[in-house]
């Protein structure tokens, strides 16, 4: 009776350990298990965690890039709105100025077609007077604007600023001299108003003869030098 006591004693013991051992191996399983769920929880927090002062320092860049940007518009705007004015006070009266250069141009021809026999009598002379007094104070109103005359005789045909209406064979000017000038030009400031018209020189006759007269003295030298 003893010894079934004792076995019995001792079962219960091996029993009563090995239960002590289950509970102690789920324990320790669900220690590691909540261990790897609060590492997962605190390096998901690390990874949406985001720096305010970061974000802020952005945020003032770019509100910084914008404000240069608009104050580079502003500028650019203001410095136009100011050009445009002041074009608009330098060259507002070309309108003006153009319908008056028919009249300048009237009063010349009026001078021009007076014939010299006639120019000699009193009544004919005060009229040419008054009309040349007429001119030479339309004239000092368009100096008085900064309106220019354009007279281009003798000068280099300039398509920006003359208008070719024919061309003359001379000889004795260069290819694309002005020899005559038909209508005068007008600028206003640096803006032409109307273009000289002008006739101009072919030269071809001119090229032609200096060729010829620079060829011949090389003739000749090589001429000699075959010789020698």
């Amino acid at each position: 009776m003893t010894d079934q006591k004792k076995q019995n004693d001792a079962q219960q013991a091996r029993e009563e350990e090995v239960q002590t051992e289950e509970i102690q191996a789920e324990e320790a399983s669900t220690g590691t298990a909540a261990e790897e769920t609060q590492a997962g929880d605190a390096a998901t927090q690390g990874e949406d965690k985001v720096d305010p002062i970061a974000v802020l320092r952005d945020e003032v860049s770019n509100l910084k890039d914008q404000l240069l940007r608009a104050l580079a518009e502003l500028e650019n705007t203001r410095r136009r709105a100011q050009k445009d004015k002041q074009d608009a006070a330098r060259y507002a009266p070309a309108p003006l100025a153009r319908d008056l250069l028919a009249v300048s141009d009237n009063l010349s021809r009026a001078l021009d077609s007076v014939p010299e026999d006639l120019a000699s009598d009193a009544r004919v002379k005060n009229l040419i007077d008054g009309l040349e007094m007429t001119r030479r104070e339309l004239q000092g109103v368009f100096e008085k604007h900064d309106i220019a005359r354009i007279e281009p005789l003798g000068e280099k045909l300039d398509p920006h600023r003359h208008e070719a209406m024919f061309e003359v064979e001379d000889p004795s000017q260069a290819p694309g001299t002005v020899i005559q000038v038909i209508e005068p030009g007008y600028v206003l400031h640096d803006r032409l108003l109307r273009p000289a018209r002008v006739g101009v020189a072919k030269g071809g006759a001119k090229a032609e003869t200096q060729s010829e007269e620079t060829q011949a003295p090389a003739n000749d030298d090589g001429g000699e030098a075959a010789k020698d």
